[in-house]
């Protein structure tokens, strides 16, 4: 009996080490093979974010704001056309990054263009605090889902338009409207 022992083990410890193999082998298949795929994809959303577009619309945007040397009158035309270019600007932005704006930029160039109508009307101010409302509100929205470490630039943008007092005059109010810009145009910037 004891000889029968000695013969069967080899053979159990063959055996026992042909089993290890194969959970081996069968432990780097399930992570190598059905891995990678999701590896894959989660490289390519990488790739995505923060991915940086130079796109012409925002640039000229950017030129805008930067090229101002205390344009704002009574006529709003300033602030029209910075609140328009910035609409433009965030939809080439979301185009050129493959995202859908969910904020009414529409609306928010009617509010833009009411405030050149009638440049006596005294609801100038809270017309550009609904548009830059809406406006923050999308690049807040296109910084999550594409730039997620502008966070901060997007936060400041937030705090710009908060800070715009629908019962002040524009033009008292200046620097506040133009940080508005400033702070957009930064944040855009970095996205471009």
């Amino acid at each position: 009996m004891t000889e029968q022992k000695k013969k069967l083990f080899p053979f159990a410890w063959i055996l026992l080490v042909l089993v290890i193999m194969a959970l081996i082998a069968y432990y780097l298949y399930e992570n190598r093979f059905k891995g990678k795929p999701e590896t894959d994809q989660n490289n390519q959303e990488l790739k995505l974010i923060d991915k940086h577009e130079n796109d012409t619309t925002v640039t000229a945007y950017i030129s805008f704001v930067n090229d101002d040397t205390n344009k704002m009158t009574l006529d709003h035309e300033y602030s029209n056309t910075a609140l328009l270019k910035l609409s433009k600007a965030i939809s080439a932005m979301a185009r050129s990054a493959g995202y859908v704006v969910k904020a009414d930029l529409n609306q928010a160039e009617t509010d833009a263009n009411k405030i050149t109508t009638d440049p006596l009307v005294i609801t100038h101010a809270d017309n550009i605090r609904k548009a830059a409302d809406i406006l923050s509100e999308a690049l807040n929205n296109l910084q999550r889902a594409k730039y997620p470490s502008l966070s901060t630039d997007a936060s400041a943008v937030s705090a710009a338009a908060q800070k715009i007092d629908p019962d002040v005059m524009t033009l008292d109010q200046k620097n506040k409207v133009k940080q508005f810009f400033q702070r957009s145009a930064e944040l855009l910037s970095k996205m471009n």
